[in-house]
């Protein structure tokens, strides 16, 4: 039956598997579907604003792939400032003989190649989603954010929010020590063109580090965009166990949703994350032997581009590490809530069940007007549910904890236990590598 308020002071708690029990919670999922029915695109609100922000930044990145003219231009951009530039700028660019001790060129030729590596992946993994087989509207999953809650709606829009928020913070720092940087090193280099063509090579550098640095970044904040947004889900999933009684199909159909939008981004990024995993650590490494075997002086002239270009990897691929850890944590602390929930419904359905036993047996002897219910403050109101009901919660459970992984890397789930295992051997090659130098 439905709970009633009885006093002040008292408590309801409702458990009830029948179709009427489900008509408040259905009641409020329509009346939010019928507020928010339209895509999130198409809603006139901040969002938008922000989407159309990110639409701007892909364009930018010459990303926009919706024509062949487009597209072309897109692959020449990127042919151009990812592989010409840093090519040019490596093979033509000297130090002068009055700059020749500081020898910029140990540090500076080598870092071209993790960057436009990095960039090429970050490119060939973004074109994949534009226009044509994923668009950014399946990117960002946001035809199916119709089925969601106004908490999740709300949370993604924020987390959108955030986002540009986690560029800037890169970019701008970054950029301005890129900028010093560069008008220190080509002040000392020389051009065998002339001195007009050098400071246009100038411009051609620092916007080729913008591009191939933009591309990278971009990609890592997609992918911890898409992570937040099914741990919202995940948080919607623990409000939903709260709030729909024993009903344990809605809560079924919640997590197969959600399985399969962990099981799509891991199928697209993988490739990337692995890809970023292996060239960051060589590069880091390498940039590692090579500061503790040079000869001369590590300077500001001859390092700066080592040093930005290692924070903006290891800041980039922490946003990515980070994000997919959190949402396998999300994904595994919801088999506790689970049993949790199962052992709950359970036992509140056996002690109703042998209440009403009681009540039967006594209800010859006991009077009618005798009653110790107005003295109780929790009142536990349960529907009589079919016997399968039990079977069903227990297969619920049995499910999650079979099913509790989030974000998979070819079957290895990318959790806090694989990062601390990254994280060993890489400090075990930084050991091996000191070692080396030392003797």
């Amino acid at each position: 039956m439905d709970p009633s308020t009885e006093a002040d002071n008292a408590t309801s708690i409702d458990i009830d598997s029948s179709d009427r029990s489900l008509s408040v919670f259905e009641n409020h999922a329509n009346k939010e579907k019928h507020q928010l029915n339209l895509p999130l695109l198409l809603q006139q609100s901040h969002a938008t604003y922000q989407l159309r922000k990110l639409s701007i930044i892909l364009k930018w990145c010459a990303l926009d792939h919706s024509s062949t003219s487009r597209k072309l231009i897109s692959y020449f951009v990127f042919i151009f400032l990812t592989i010409t530039v840093p090519l040019f700028t490596s093979l033509f660019l000297h130090v002068s003989p009055s700059a020749l001790q500081f020898d910029p060129f140990n540090f500076n030729k080598l870092l071209q190649i993790p960057q436009s590596s990095l960039a090429i992946i970050a490119f060939f993994t973004l074109s994949r989603f534009f226009p044509s087989r994923y668009g950014l509207r399946n990117l960002l999953f946001l035809d199916a954010l119709r089925d969601d809650s106004v908490y999740v709606r709300r949370g993604y829009t924020h987390e959108l929010q955030k986002s540009f928020r986690y560029l800037a913070c890169i970019i701008l720092p970054s950029f301005c020590v890129e900028l010093a940087h560069k008008i220190i090193f080509f002040l000392r280099v020389e051009i065998s063109c002339g001195t007009p063509l050098k400071w246009v090579v100038f411009v051609l550098a620092l916007v080729s580090w913008v591009y191939r640095t933009g591309l990278f970044l971009l990609a890592c904040v997609l992918f911890r965009l898409t992570c937040e947004l099914q741990i919202l889900r995940f948080e919607g999933l623990r409000k939903l166990f709260e709030g729909c009684g024993s009903d344990a199909s809605m809560i079924f159909s919640e997590h197969v949703r959600i399985r399969r939008q962990l099981w799509i981004t891991s199928h697209r990024y993988r490739f990337f994350i692995i890809s970023c995993l292996v060239t960051i650590t060589v590069s880091q490494l390498g940039s590692l032997l090579l500061v503790l075997e040079a000869k001369s002086d590590t300077t500001f002239f001859n390092s700066g581009d080592l040093v930005i270009c290692s924070a903006v990897q290891l800041c980039g691929f922490f946003l990515c590490l980070m994000g997919a850890a959190r949402i396998t944590h999300r994904a595994q602390g919801i088999v506790s809530v689970a049993t949790k929930w199962y052992i709950v419904v359970t036992m509140t359905n056996a002690s109703t069940e042998s209440e009403q036993w009681k009540a039967q047996m006594s209800e010859g002897l006991s009077s009618p007007t005798a009653t110790d219910s107005d003295s109780s403050d929790m009142y536990i109101s349960v529907t009589p549910q079919p016997p399968s009901c039990f079977q069903t919660r227990q297969a619920l459970v049995t499910y999650l904890q079979h099913n509790y992984g989030g974000i998979t890397l070819f079957g290895f789930v990318l959790d806090r236990g694989l990062l601390h295992t990254i994280s060993a051997f890489e400090f075990s090659m930084v050991l091996w590598i000191l070692s080396m130098v030392a003797v």
